[in-house]
């Protein structure tokens, strides 16, 4: 197998400013300003209202994944009332690429010679790679074509090989069974093992002094090349309108809604005139702050943002002549009960 690709912390002439470096987007080119596009109409929703056997049903799946819920209650509750609500999710997704260049070694072999000296190596935003699916964050690390430079290894000068760490270069070590004195302690013979001598062959590097190189394998000499480090993100910007429910808002990012609007294109612009103003006013932060984040770091490739009507419904119920409620939230009727009345231990978690 190839020997792994070295870092060149440890080798001065590369240190000395060719380290590891964030590389900047190239500059969009100059042309005639971008047209807004039309955008993409808002799509109304009808949700279909909850009923009373839906959210009795929803209740008791919630109270079954629960190991001290009793379902007496869940059965047995009077509904009084049931007020539909909904929220909307306004989600932002910007997917970018950003480049690292580093440089790194590997051990040279005559197969993979490096190229002529006189090349100029490739700009690193010139390096052709494949995109991976769109807003899937990956890694891929690929070597900048023509920027191979071979130089005697650092760590061995060289020769191909390195004083042996165990016996400095002796070939032989002090015997493991007299500990040196030549003799057997308790018994006072002269030792089998080492003959009496009170050292044997060294067993890391068979009585050589020294071993292969581990940084050039044995080759002598290191191939040096610019290295990328591709960085493919999805980032996200989400925001659920507000509201003043006895309700954990964290809950809402876990379940879907029903799409009402979508866009997607390389640059999005800002929601306008959307009836909850929040969400306009969300859409304009999301875009201006990843526009500063990325812009000086990454490259936008894509942009996608997108608007969830998310249903929730409080149920209002009684049970044992005292008035309880919880909430039945997103498409997949998820239960929220606050004070759900017939529990055995108050160690569960109720969300």
């Amino acid at each position: 197998p190839s020997a792994p690709l070295g870092r060149l912390d440890d080798y001065k002439w590369i240190i000395q400013g060719r380290g590891p470096k964030l590389l900047s987007p190239p500059l969009a080119p100059a042309g005639e300003p971008v047209e807004q596009r039309s955008r993409s109409p808002f799509v109304w929703h009808s949700m279909p209202p909850m009923t009373e056997a839906a959210a009795r049903q929803a209740l008791l799946r919630f109270v079954a994944s629960r190991c001290c819920y009793g379902s007496r209650a869940a059965g047995q509750l009077a509904i009084q009332c049931l007020r539909p609500l909904g929220m909307y999710r306004y989600r932002l997704e910007t997917f970018s690429e950003s480049r690292l260049s580093e440089w790194v070694f590997e051990p040279f072999t005559k197969p993979r010679a490096a190229g002529p000296s006189g090349d100029t190596p490739l700009d690193p935003w010139e390096v052709e790679v494949g995109t991976p699916p769109l807003f899937q964050g990956q890694t891929q690390r690929c070597r900048v074509p023509r920027s191979a430079l071979v130089r005697d290894c650092h760590r061995c000068r060289g020769h191909g090989r390195s004083k042996c760490g165990v016996c400095h270069g002796a070939g032989r070590t002090r015997c493991v069974t007299c500990k040196g004195s030549r003799r057997r302690l308790k018994q006072q013979k002269r030792c089998q093992l080492c003959s009496g001598t009170g050292r044997k062959r060294c067993n890391t590097c068979s009585g050589r002094g020294s071993k292969t190189c581990v940084t050039c394998q044995g080759e002598k000499k290191l191939q040096h090349f610019k290295q990328l480090v591709i960085t493919w993100k999805n980032n996200v910007f989400e925001f659920v309108s507000e509201h003043h429910l006895n309700f954990p808002g964290e809950l809402l990012s876990k379940v879907s809604g029903a799409n009402v609007f979508k866009d997607e294109n390389v640059v999005v612009y800002p929601i306008i005139n959307f009836p909850d103003p929040e969400i306009s006013l969300a859409s304009q932060r999301a875009i201006a702050e990843h526009s500063a984040a990325l812009a000086t770091s990454s490259r936008i490739l894509r942009q996608r943002q997108t608007i969830e009507l998310i249903p929730i419904t409080e149920v209002h119920y009684q049970y044992s002549g005292k008035p309880y409620l919880y909430y039945i939230y997103g498409l997949e009727n998820k239960v929220y009960a606050l004070d759900y009345p017939e529990r055995c231990c108050c160690s569960c978690t109720i969300l």
